[in-house]
């Protein structure tokens, strides 16, 4: 793990709390090229009322756009949870070198927990894979989202809302926050 490593990642778990905030899951992606950011995303589903509207999938067309090119090779995606199998079937797609992600996703992770399409020989491309870069602070917002669902606390869409209580926004505030 690099500083390079922890300060896009960093960018990429302040986009999860800003679609944490929005109230969808808080995963968010970063799409670095030549180590400038190309693309910024966060979840959008529930905003978009878009099946598809993933993180990763938004960086990558974001990405794609920027460089010109659907063919993203030289490029490096951070996302805070290990992506689905739409989201790694997209970075193979597209051809992405290198993913770094923050935690495993034991339930729907493509990368390493249930598939590992980012490697199969079976696939046209295959990518470097590196996992838990601040898989702490990934894991903990996840933790607290769901919680907080569970709990019966309504996430609200509306962008003047705040759905987590104050407390949970300044815990979140806190553990993004890296020194530099």
């Amino acid at each position: 793990m690099s500083a390079t490593d922890n300060t896009f990642m960093d960018v990429a778990l302040r986009a999860a709390v800003q679609a944490g905030h929005a109230g969808d899951v808080p995963i968010g992606a970063v799409v670095v090229h030549e180590g400038e950011i190309l693309a910024v995303a966060a979840n959008r589903r529930e905003q978009d009322q878009d099946p598809t509207a993933h993180a990763e999938i938004l960086a990558l067309q974001q990405a794609g756009r920027a460089l010109g090119s659907w063919r993203l090779n030289e490029c490096t995606m951070y996302v805070t949870l290990e992506p689905c199998p739409m989201c790694m079937g997209a970075a193979v797609s597209a051809r992405i070198g290198r993913l770094v992600f923050a935690c495993r996703d034991p339930k729907a992770g493509a990368a390493v927990s249930l598939f590992q399409l980012g490697t199969d020989d079976r696939l046209n491309h295959r990518m470097i894979i590196a996992e838990g870069v601040r898989r702490q602070q990934a894991s903990g917002l996840l933790s607290t989202f769901f919680a907080s669902l569970r709990q019966g606390e309504r996430i609200v869409t509306m962008q003047d809302a705040d759905p987590w209580p104050a407390l949970h926004v300044a815990a979140h505030a806190a553990i993004v926050e890296a020194p530099e």
